[in-house]
């Protein structure tokens, strides 16, 4: 298992914005997503027969699972993106909502992380358009594989991947510190090249799977997280110039 955990070196300005989207994704999750994982759903609402349906259409025996669907499988549903019903309002709201705290905390590690150095070269203002930007192009560059999906696709992971697509061009003199365990062999930290961690999680981590999975059913929109990357680096390159805004330490 190799997990990041931190890199080097960071800038000496507070990234605001980024803090800022890490604490609305867990606002999100902590006031909303979770207490109507632990709801049980409305029969009355629109939602619920549509929900039904869309598991019909995807074979799916219904009657073995109306027990465990919650109140957060149709809120889900309704803000999720689905590509068969696209709308302008879940491009954005899907970016904000998290399967499980795995999912979440997986996403806002990674923000934390590579977010802080790529609002230092963009600002918190120009941080915040990339960032949206890319979860969009990420959430439609998925839609090109899936186009008549009713699965919700969720998460900030597209728009984090722009953060990393950007980050891999602009830093690669940075390192990052892993966390390794490999029991019994090693336990412990290595430093790793940023390229190489970015380079990994690209080709590794999502190309490979994408190219063997794209036809079978898969729990990670590995589409989405490449479609972020190359988003990030598109802009990386048109933005390659572009002076940082503010100090570093």
């Amino acid at each position: 298992m190799f997990i990041p955990v931190g890199d080097t070196p960071n800038p000496s300005k507070f990234a605001w914005m980024t803090w800022g989207l890490m604490l609305i994704n867990i606002g999100v999750f902590l006031l909303i997503s979770l207490p109507l994982m632990n709801a049980a759903p409305d029969p009355g609402d629109p939602m619920y027969a549509l929900f039904l349906e869309s598991m019909r259409e995807r074979g799916i025996a219904v009657h073995q699972l109306r027990d465990q669907i919650t109140a957060y499988d149709l809120l889900v549903f309704r803000y999720g993106f689905r590509p068969a019903e696209t709308t302008i309002l879940t491009l954005f709201s899907s970016m904000f909502l998290h399967g499980g705290w795995a999912h979440l905390l997986g996403n806002m590690l990674y923000l934390w992380i590579f977010g802080n150095n790529v609002e230092y070269r963009l600002g918190a203002f120009g941080f915040l358009g990339m960032y949206l930007a890319t979860g969009v192009i990420a959430t439609l560059f998925f839609t090109l594989f899936v186009p008549g999906s009713n699965v919700p696709l969720i998460g900030a992971s597209g728009a984090i991947s722009g953060v990393l697509g950007c980050y891999f061009l602009w830093f690669p003199r940075n390192t990052v510190k892993v966390f390794v365990f490999l029991f019994p062999f090693y336990i412990g930290f290595i430093y790793v090249p940023a390229p190489v961690v970015l380079g990994v999680y690209l080709l590794i981590d999502n190309l490979l799977p994408f190219l063997v999975l794209m036809r079978a059913s898969s729990g990670v929109a590995y589409g989405a997280h490449i479609g972020g990357f190359l988003a990030g680096l598109v802009i990386a390159l048109v933005l390659r110039h572009k002076a940082p805004r503010g100090g570093r330490g």
